[in-house]
């Protein structure tokens, strides 16, 4: 396999997904490399995978209608198809991309390290944060937001490892929600 150009792809990241983008895909191989204990896989694919798992979300490739696990992977397959990556590893990728919306071991180690780390990235306080930076006029959807996502990744989780850290950001999320509750009186 010829080498992966890493510079390109989070140059291209950072162009399509602008800064949220990269620093989102920044935080997933930080998680990655502390729940990927013991693990036996390929990390060039993770590396590549979390770099372009969001591409279809990205306002150049983004469809109405389309969930963007779908449309990153039809981005991806192109964006590998062009540059001549192997099938295998193209194939690995796009498993990845596909599935890190997905909960369940039928995957491979890839892929689950890929949804693990992205859930984790929706709980704790960049849970929190990142929901009401998005909805900053509207707290009450975000806080409604926070709890759909609070009740929803935890079961989603496969790795033991993953599940003892979100055990930790959960509850940081409830400390910090409550918080949040008790000093607006709840008018939000």
């Amino acid at each position: 396999m010829k080498p992966i150009d890493r510079d390109e792809i989070a140059q291209l990241t950072e162009q399509y997904g602008g800064v949220w983008g990269i620093q989102h895909v920044r935080r997933l191989l930080h998680l990655i490399s502390m729940i990927d204990e013991g693990q036996d896989y390929n990390a060039d694919a993770v590396w590549v995978a979390a770099h372009l798992h969001d591409w279809g979300a990205f306002p150049a490739w983004k469809q109405d209608g389309v969930d963007h696990a779908v449309r990153s992977t039809e981005v991806a397959r192109d964006f590998l198809n062009e540059r001549g990556f192997p099938q295998n590893f193209t194939e690995l990728v796009l498993e990845c991309i596909a599935t890190h919306h997905t909960c369940g071991p039928d995957r491979s180690i890839e892929a689950v390290l890929l949804s693990d780390a992205d859930g984790l990235d929706f709980l704790g306080v960049v849970g929190v944060l990142r929901d009401f930076s998005k909805n900053p006029r509207n707290l009450r959807a975000a806080y409604e937001k926070v709890l759909a996502r609070r009740s929803k990744v935890p079961a989603q989780l496969c790795l033991e490892k993953t599940q003892q850290i979100a055990e930790v950001r959960l509850r940081q999320m409830d400390e910090l929600l409550e918080q949040f509750a008790a000093d607006s009186f709840d008018c939000f």
